[in-house]
């Protein structure tokens, strides 16, 4: 009895069973060669192509921003009753939030120092103006309670976002079983939000090729030469915090394998490189955190919260070497209290870049607490999304890394987990979920 031979695999078939990284890395390749075509042989359509397919992808990501961050911390915050002393669990997330913000900063100022960046940039500040409102530090503080609710979300300020998602969170913690209702209805409306913004993901090959095709068409080396000391030590500092910084932190303070740890966050990693938006990649940041076997009831607070605060790439190293860059271009000289005003600038005020694309935000709250001209953030807008990227892939790793390091040291990791990772985001091909209404065992002390 002869057995009819399989179907061959559709394309599309095909195409599933790639890995994800495959897909991310073919349309990087795909990307920089149509970039290369269009910079090249000047073909303004597809220049504007390749713009149009990567503003679409990132606006899809954006789209899901203000509804996934609210529904988002409401869960963390309220969830936080099935973890056992989850007040001790907070306190150590956020003391290696700042800990680890601040050997960010001191590395991007070390490279500042040894590198100069803004000497010999022979740039011209003639003619530029400031940005419309600069940030200060009574701005950043006023501008967390919001003014009107709404426009929270139709503006999607994401700090103010937080800020309600939290005072709501905290209500039904405190409310118990009278806001179960609340609760379950934002644990349902998260999961959609996540699984709406998974077929989104599942286009990031796509968005990959558009974004990075239209930064080589547009962005020659013409234009990045005057910047390119620079962008060498931004990416040079993020790689050192990264794969340096990360990797000693995760070996001699959690005891772990950092190559695993590569291994499970690398999906995560990459799509904050392409996409920019530390929020965007946040379900995919949480899937991977779960996968490397943090606690799904800690995850679900500490992977949120972190998207929303934890920026080691654009609030530390990046206005740090800004800021340097800035002073020596204008020829202001930085004494050691400035310096020092970067540090806390950097390590305190990072919950201003709220996880969005960019670091506008972070850097004029730098410019103006050192008295540096504001103008300065206009020399940098042309390269922002080329800095932009290895900073975001920084920010998401440092989401990831905390809350492994917390976990191995309240012996609540899954050991078994984090030494077998899954490299391939669509292994399992569904969201993160949000955690079970009850846990029959606690995260233990």
């Amino acid at each position: 009895m002869s057995t009819a031979p399989a179907p061959e695999p559709t394309l599309l078939g095909r195409l599933r069973r790639t890995p994800f990284w495959v897909q991310i890395v073919s349309g990087l390749v795909l990307g920089l060669l149509l970039g290369w075509i269009a910079r090249a042989g000047d073909v303004s359509w597809l220049t504007t192509t390749l713009d149009t397919i990567g503003k679409t992808f990132v606006q899809l990501l954006k789209l899901a921003v203000p509804p996934l961050v609210f529904t988002a911390i409401i869960v963390s915050v309220a969830n936080l009753r099935n973890v056992t002393n989850a007040a001790r669990l907070a306190a150590r997330t956020l003391f290696w939030f700042l800990a680890t913000s601040l050997i960010a900063v001191a590395v991007g100022l070390g490279l500042g120092l040894l590198t100069d960046p803004g000497k010999g940039a022979n740039l011209s500040t003639q003619g530029l103006k400031g940005v419309e409102k600069g940030g200060t530090w009574i701005d950043f503080l006023t501008g967390i309670i919001p003014t009107n609710i709404a426009d929270a979300f139709l503006k999607v300020n994401v700090l103010q976002i937080v800020f309600l998602g939290v005072v709501v969170g905290a209500a039904v913690l405190k409310l118990g079983d009278k806001a179960e209702p609340v609760r379950k209805l934002s644990e349902s409306v998260l999961e959609l939000v996540q699984t709406a913004l998974w077929w989104v993901i599942r286009l990031a090959p796509l968005g990959t090729l558009g974004l990075i095709g239209k930064s080589v068409a547009v962005y020659g080396w013409d234009l990045l030469k005057p910047f390119s000391t620079l962008t060498i030590d931004v990416y040079v500092g993020c790689a050192i915090v990264l794969f340096g910084v990360y990797s000693l932190l995760l070996r001699f303070v959690g005891g772990l394998n950092p190559l695993n740890f590569f291994k499970g966050a690398w999906p995560a990693i990459q799509l904050a490189f392409v996409s920019r938006s530390s929020v965007g990649t946040l379900p995919v940041t949480r899937r991977v955190t779960e996968r490397l076997g943090v606690p799904s009831e800690y995850a679900s607070f500490a992977v949120p919260f972190g998207a929303t605060t934890k920026m080691d790439g654009c609030a530390a190293i990046y206005p740090s070497l800004a800021a340097i860059f800035v002073a020596q271009v204008y020829g202001i000289d930085l004494g050691v209290k400035d310096y020092l005003l970067i540090a806390f600038v950097s390590v305190i005020g990072s919950a201003a870049t709220a996880g969005l694309t960019g670091a506008i935000v972070m850097l004029t709250l730098t410019l103006s607490t050192l008295g540096l001209p504001l103008e300065g953030v206009g020399l940098l807008l042309a390269i922002d999304p080329i800095l932009d990227m290895m900073r975001t892939a920084t920010n998401v790793a440092g989401q990831v890394v905390v809350p492994i390091l917390v976990s191995a040291r309240e012996k609540t990791l899954d050991l078994a987990a984090y030494n077998t990772p899954t490299g391939d985001l669509l292994a399992a091909d569904r969201p993160a979920t949000v955690p079970a209404q009850a846990v029959d065992e606690p995260v233990a002390a």
